[in-house]
């Protein structure tokens, strides 16, 4: 069972979506589910799991009903005000579906890089064990230290690092990333897709070389076991195509055994989000 674990969907508007450049104009439609199962039939993927793109309940609402309108979608990582006194009626109502799988929030665009580790952030992350819902960090390369003290904080709750931390790939800057993913990866409730990278690279001309480096880091750090392939679709079109970076995953570990790859693949997805066999 192939499953992709980070996608998006939406309907776009500029309003809501103004993170979306010019240089991103490939991506300025909708895309929703029929969109996404034309590009996962012909890539070989069973399972989704959609992702939050936006902090609004009413969209965490939205993928809730997508997922339960469509088979392919396994489950919903959603955002819900983990730092709000209503964070507990929110969560409560959401969790209550069984395609909520997890949470997260657009830490890397926070003013405070230390917003992770404010009291009222913790409490909100702390109410996800209740619910065994998993996590999702969404950073950058530059939030790695704070990441390690946030999840250092939480030993029982699962985490997942989206995008590999965002390491800054279009100039080959492995150092000090691979430092930090390798002290983070040290930390057994921690996994780590293999996603977003080519948006990292800005710049049309690359090569499956300039992601290697850093993927090697991340295979090495966190073992296949903790790994996850994940497409950032539609995110990933303003540089590659959905089917192009399936092949891309898949020769980056080619040199790995069948059940490694396996796991690379979805029994890991599986497992980090408790997904259900579609």
């Amino acid at each position: 069972m192939v499953v992709d674990s980070h996608h998006h969907f939406w309907r776009y508007s500029p309003a809501e979506f103004s993170w979306i450049e010019d240089s991103m104009a490939a991506i300025r439609r909708d895309f929703l589910p029929a969109d996404l199962q034309r590009e996962t039939g012909a890539a070989g993927v069973d399972a989704v799991v959609s992702v939050q793109a936006r902090q609004s309940l009413d969209e965490t609402r939205w993928l809730l009903d997508l997922a339960g309108q469509n088979p392919l979608i396994a489950g919903v990582v959603g955002w819900v005000p983990l730092a709000s006194p209503a964070l507990a009626e929110d969560l409560a109502q959401f969790a209550a579906h069984p395609k909520l799988v997890g949470v997260r929030h657009v830490l890397q665009d926070e003013p405070d890089p230390r917003f992770m580790l404010r009291e009222d952030f913790q409490t909100g992350l702390q109410a996800l064990l209740a619910y065994n819902l998993t996590y999702d960090i969404l950073i950058t390369h530059r939030h790695l230290p704070q990441t390690i003290e946030l999840v250092d904080r939480n030993p029982a709750q699962r985490f997942v690092v989206d995008h590999m931390a965002k390491p800054a790939i279009g100039q080959g800057t492995v150092e000090p990333w691979a430092s930090g993913m390798r002290e983070l990866a040290r930390r057994p409730h921690v996994c780590c897709k293999l996603s977003g990278m080519v948006t990292e690279i800005g710049r049309p001309h690359w090569t499956i070389a300039d992601l290697r480096p850093f993927v090697e880091v991340v295979l090495e750090a966190f073992g296949p076991q903790r790994v996850l392939f994940g497409s950032d679709w539609p995110v990933c079109l303003v540089a590659c195509g959905y089917a192009r970076w399936m092949e891309i995953v898949q020769e980056l570990i080619a040199p790995l055994s069948s059940a490694e790859r396996a796991a690379i693949l979805g029994d890991n997805a599986r497992r980090v989000y408790r997904l259900r066999k579609p």
